[in-house]
């Protein structure tokens, strides 16, 4: 048992565990009967709709003589084509996350005065209140880096003496304020749980006014604080392609949905972090390279598709791994054909995996993709294609990097700050009504009795 009590469960804890769980079981026929979407989506994957954004677009799909037929996956913000996105920033040579951050608050793209403009006022803001790094983040680490930039979070409401201003420019100010500081957060919270609970050296590197988001986290993750140009390119390519993704995410859902309630914006965006510390949201690049780990260790020649495929079909059949019955990284709620994040990301993690010699590992990675997804399509019945998700490869970069398991997610969290803060102030500017969705009540009833005339059970 700890101090507070908190991790002994009890016998009869146990047994109003049983009496709780066995009272909410809804019959699953009923969701069909009452024609209710589950997660608010319905049989072919695609998303109730419940609300209207200019913010970014998803297309999977393409009207055929009147029939939604699959294809290649788009994703755009603020109407721009990321692809195209990427394209400019690399023939540019620039660093393109600030870039995307612009675009998505603002809704065009910079000039370049603009931009430089916007650098200078994200280099302003990237520092943390004074002793804020010791009094939050360095006392009571935790082992979950999300939880602690939660923390984080909620606790600079406390420094904020407009913190409860809901005006467009507050809001904005304190939102650009929070894309600065979440890398800073994160790595800083990171190296305090890795003094306190490994035992490690400590260093905390401030950032650096010149230094793009991506260069600042591995300038200051890192002992000596060098990195290639590079993995700094393709760390930047990872946070473009992660700022946003519809507001039917559940992350970017759940700032609307806070937002709409009139609340300050530190309380919308640790809930939002809430929702993406969760393993079916934010941890599944996680879990791609712990399931490639198992893999390896399981089979010794990577170039034997027979032997990959039937620990896939193992994966599929809950005989391998963790046994929850998936290929982590394969198949999205929208795409079907292809997530547009992993196809421009794929070429430019094969560029970093011949960097670091890890051009074998890459293929295995080509091979399991390819072979999934005819593998998922054999052994599940489903409504739509299966295809590799942004997660497939992201895990992979990370290790690459040398970043540990810890910011993984977090490193998520630090991309999409831009797009949640994008929604937030459009969940603002054009809503007076709180968001209260319909929950039909299917629970017979039933008459009070007195607990004097109740029969024990």
């Amino acid at each position: 048992m700890s101090d507070y009590g908190f991790t002994e469960i009890t016998p009869l804890i146990e047994n109003l565990a049983e009496k709780s769980r066995s009272s909410y079981v809804i019959d699953t026929d009923l969701y069909q009967k009452y024609d209710v979407k589950r997660g608010l989506r319905d049989i072919n994957g695609n998303g109730v709709v419940a609300g209207l954004t200019n913010i970014s677009t998803i297309k999977s799909s393409e009207c055929i003589d009147g029939v939604n037929v699959p294809c290649d996956g788009k994703l755009y913000y603020r109407g721009i084509d990321v692809e195209n996105i990427v394209d400019g920033f690399i023939k540019g040579k620039r660093f393109g996350f600030e870039e995307t951050v612009y675009i998505l608050l603002f809704g065009k793209m910079p000039t370049m005065n603009e931009l430089c403009e916007f650098k200078g006022l994200l280099a302003d803001f990237r520092r943390l209140p004074t002793t804020f790094t010791r009094d939050v983040i360095m006392k009571s680490p935790s082992d979950n880096m999300m939880n602690m930039m939660a923390k984080c979070v909620l606790a600079l409401y406390s420094y904020d003496d407009a913190a409860d201003n809901i005006s467009i420019p507050n809001v904005l100010r304190q939102c650009i304020e929070l894309i600065t500081i979440f890398p800073v957060i994160a790595v800083y919270g990171y190296q305090a749980f890795n003094y306190y609970k490994n035992g490690e050296s400590l260093y905390i590197h401030k950032p650096l006014p010149e230094l793009s988001t991506a260069e600042n986290i591995l300038y200051m993750l890192r002992p000596d604080r060098t990195y290639t140009e590079l993995e700094a390119r393709i760390l930047d390519l990872a946070l473009v392609l992660h700022a946003e993704h519809g507001g039917g995410n559940n992350s970017s859902f759940t700032v609307h949905v806070v937002s709409s309630s009139g609340t300050d914006t530190y309380s919308a965006v640790a809930a939002a972090l809430g929702s993406l510390k969760g393993p079916k949201h934010g941890g599944a690049n996680i879990k791609v390279v712990m399931m490639f780990d198992d893999l390896k260790k399981n089979i010794t020649d990577w170039s034997d598709d027979e032997a990959i495929s039937i620990y896939l079909r193992k994966l599929l059949h809950k005989e391998a791994f963790d046994k929850a019955g998936l290929i982590y990284g394969m198949g999205h709620a929208v795409y079907s054909i292809s997530d547009p994040r992993a196809k421009v990301f794929k070429s430019f993690v094969e560029k970093l995996s011949v960097e670091k010699g890890m051009e074998e590992e890459f293929k295995l990675y080509s091979k399991v993709e390819s072979l999934a997804t005819q593998i998922i399509s054999e052994e599940r019945r489903i409504y739509k294609g299966v295809c590799a998700n942004v997660d497939f490869y992201s895990g992979f970069v990370y290790r690459m990097l040398g970043l540990p398991y810890e910011l993984y997610t977090p490193i998520f969290a630090i991309s999409r700050i831009a797009g949640w803060s994008a929604h937030r102030i459009e969940e603002l500017v054009n809503s007076n009504k709180i968001i209260r969705p319909a929950y039909k009540a299917v629970a017979p009833l039933s008459d009070y009795v007195d607990i004097n005339d109740r029969t024990n059970d």
